[in-house]
């Protein structure tokens, strides 16, 4: 196959449209994100809390990968019980998948102050890919059809345990490897043709607070995605929170990106943040890149008698 598009060569080579189904979306404001990777986490903040994410990876380069998310999540009765849902847009090159997933989660507590969730999510992907987006030899009868609306399940578990200066989760959002075939094309015979196998991804999270002064928190945080046949995703993240209003803080992403992340909570209920990365890799040095950008908005919705004292990172 030969790509004659400027630059989406470069995306073509490292996601593949014959690989459908491509990793998850990564994000580098992971921890107001936890839901969308973790069913157990949903309700644990004790508000309704509702966070919109947008994130624009590699801007400059023709095709390259641009994901919405937007997640809802509370708790309902007396506390124990969380519900949510998360939608998330992914577009990389010709490809759009669409995410959508229902969460639950049960908590019991396991000590005065430790809290330890069970979570349940379920859902499905959409996926479409457009291949005359892409400026390629007729002769492969493989991108004569364009994929609409292949719908994949996904049924996914995840554990987080918190106090209110610690939290670890893990967790597998989707475990079930969904096999791509081509049954389409007349040319390869009456065999069905493997293309791509989704394989499962597992995360494994944590952060713990420390209150420096009156005035300073910090708070360290890892973020960890592993796929068996792929590199080990590594975030860490170093966050200093001022007068319970202003977020600092810079991330490392193993042989991939630093990042600079940056919060204000401008109410009790609303949370804006922003993060910029730069590739470390050959990638980043190319002028078409000009890095990646996240912008975060939270809102959450207080009851008088649940309205938190503090603001909490996580």
């Amino acid at each position: 196959m030969k790509i004659l598009k400027k630059h989406i060569n470069i995306l073509v080579l490292l996601f593949g449209v014959l690989a459908y189904g491509q990793q998850d979306p990564q994000f580098t404001q992971y921890i107001y994100n936890t839901v969308s990777v973790n069913p157990a986490y949903a309700g644990t903040r004790g508000v309704l809390s509702v966070v919109g994410l947008h994130r624009s990876q590699w801007v400059g380069l023709d095709g390259a990968p641009r994901t919405q998310t937007l997640s809802i999540h509370s708790p309902i009765g007396l506390g124990r019980v969380g519900v949510g849902g998360s939608v998330i847009q992914d577009e990389i090159g010709p490809s759009q998948e669409s995410y959508f997933s229902a969460d639950f989660s049960y908590t019991i507590p396991t000590s005065v102050n430790g809290k330890l969730s069970f979570g349940l999510k379920a859902g499905g992907r959409l996926l479409d890919v457009d291949f005359t987006k892409l400026d390629i030899e007729r002769n492969d009868p493989l991108f004569d059809t364009p994929i609409r609306n292949q719908f994949s399940p996904t049924v996914g578990i995840g554990f987080y345990y918190h106090t209110q200066k610690l939290y670890l989760g893990l967790s597998v959002p989707n475990l079930l490897e969904t096999e791509h075939f081509d049954t389409t094309n007349e040319n390869v015979g009456n065999n069905t043709e493997f293309l791509a196998k989704e394989r499962i991804n597992y995360y494994l999270i944590g952060g713990y607070t420390i209150a420096l002064n009156d005035d300073i928190d910090f708070k360290p945080a890892f973020f960890t995605k592993l796929v068996f046949g792929a590199p080990l995703q590594l975030d860490v993240t170093a966050n200093f929170l001022f007068y319970e209003k202003l977020t600092l803080g810079v991330a490392y992403r193993l042989s991939a990106a630093f990042s600079g992340l940056v919060a204000f909570q401008v109410s009790d209920s609303t949370l804006i943040g922003f993060a910029y990365d730069r590739e470390t890799t050959e990638l980043g040095n190319t002028k078409f890149n000009d890095g990646s950008f996240e912008l975060t908005l939270r809102f959450e919705l207080f009851k008088k008698y649940n309205r938190l004292l503090t603001p909490r990172f996580f």
